[in-house]
């Protein structure tokens, strides 16, 4: 049977789950910050399997003595409950399983990290910059929602408005995992408000979502950075301008995986506090290499997967916002909505679970569960 199938791989679980939980009790392991962490998140994952496999076995042994009752019992009140039972506990079993085969895929490793954000204008020059500013705007609203926070760690206006780049951070919890589809070129179809003829014109900006990189994820030199202050530009009343609070670091780089050598320059005006604006620089920095390492990680994803729904290649148009049609597409999924108004206001819970969905069927299939 299925169920039999299913839950002879749940077994010795718990003989697992009971050895982490020793671990992460041992001194040793919690001086090893970088197993400690690894170990905790097993022992969540785990938790999240066993509490799954008692439910489900719950279910199986109430419908198996439902099932027992109406084949035995005389009574007919008694068959008539069972009858009930059984009716209220089939339709629950399969979607239980699908919950099950889910937890025993391991997840992407980065979907507990927080985020790095860029957004950058692309085709079409100042429009594209406007639409860089409203997909920001979604983005923080949508943040918002969720109760993340963010911080933005520098940008450039547009010269009509908007945003020629704006680099951004999100913390909260399972950012990455929520947020990883949403990189890709995002392609906008409007009347721009520069344009005098009324014609719609077509433009694009890119976003980028990067796991946000732990201290330990990467090993940096840190004597080996090179460090410049600078007066931080925008607004903020009459003490911006007098102390050297920007930071920029530039650090010289090997790429493991295509062996060149290369000159990282990262800049931060986040706060008027220049240890801040250091930490944060350095968090970046982090953050960029551990990117570049793990591409060959991702681009192995995407050569598997056939939507490449959340890993690839970050210059595929993945959305169009069309808006005298008031349409978005998502074209990874060809999944379409017509609420560009509420979807622009930051309300995209929507696609990001049609877009979960999808990856958990590839990756369902991918497991051969």
């Amino acid at each position: 049977m299925a169920e039999n199938t299913l839950l002879s791989k749940l077994e010795g679980l718990q003989h697992k789950f009971d050895e982490v939980s020793t671990l992460i009790t041992d001194p040793a392991v919690i001086a090893d910050m970088k197993r400690f962490v690894k170990l905790n998140k097993e022992y969540r994952d785990l938790e999240r399997v066993l509490t799954a496999k008692k439910r489900y076995e719950t279910l199986l042994n109430n419908l198996n003595e439902a099932k027992d009752i109406l084949a035995n019992e005389q009574d007919p009140e008694m068959k008539e409950m069972a009858r009930a039972e059984i009716d209220e506990i089939e339709p629950q079993i399969a979607p239980m399983e699908e919950e099950i085969k889910l937890l025993l895929i391991p997840a992407d490793p980065e979907d507990s990290k927080n985020v790095v954000m860029e957004i950058r204008g692309g085709t079409g020059g100042d429009e594209a910059a406007i639409f860089a500013g409203d997909l920001y705007r979604m983005y923080t609203k949508y943040c918002e929602s969720k109760g993340w926070k963010t911080a933005v760690s520098s940008f450039t206006e547009g010269s009509s408005g908007g945003f020629k780049e704006i680099i951004f951070t999100v913390t909260g919890e399972n950012v990455y995992g929520t947020l990883k589809y949403e990189s890709g070129v995002h392609r906008v179809q409007r009347v721009p408000a520069t344009e005098t003829q009324g014609r719609v014109h077509t433009s694009a900006a890119s976003v980028a979502v990067l796991p946000e990189a732990d201290e330990f994820d990467v090993v940096i030199n840190e004597g080996e950075i090179k460090w410049d202050t600078f007066r931080s530009g925008g607004a903020g009343g009459q003490n911006v301008n007098k102390v050297e609070s920007g930071v920029r670091l530039r650090y010289m780089w090997k790429n493991p995986n295509t062996g060149v050598s290369e000159e990282i320059l990262i800049e931060c005006t986040e706060t008027r506090d220049q240890p801040k604006n250091k930490e944060r620089a350095l968090s970046r920095l982090r953050t960029f290499i551990y990117d570049k390492e793990h591409q060959k990680y991702i681009d192995d994803i995407a050569n598997r997967r056939k939507t490449m729904v959340s890993t690839g290649d970050r210059s595929a148009k993945i959305r169009t916002y069309n808006y005298p049609q008031g349409r978005i597409t998502d074209h990874r999924i060809g999944y379409t909505i017509y609420n560009l108004s509420a979807f622009m206001d930051g309300d995209i819970q929507g696609v990001i679970d049609q877009l979960t969905i999808a990856e958990n069927a590839e990756r369902l299939k991918e497991s051969e569960l």
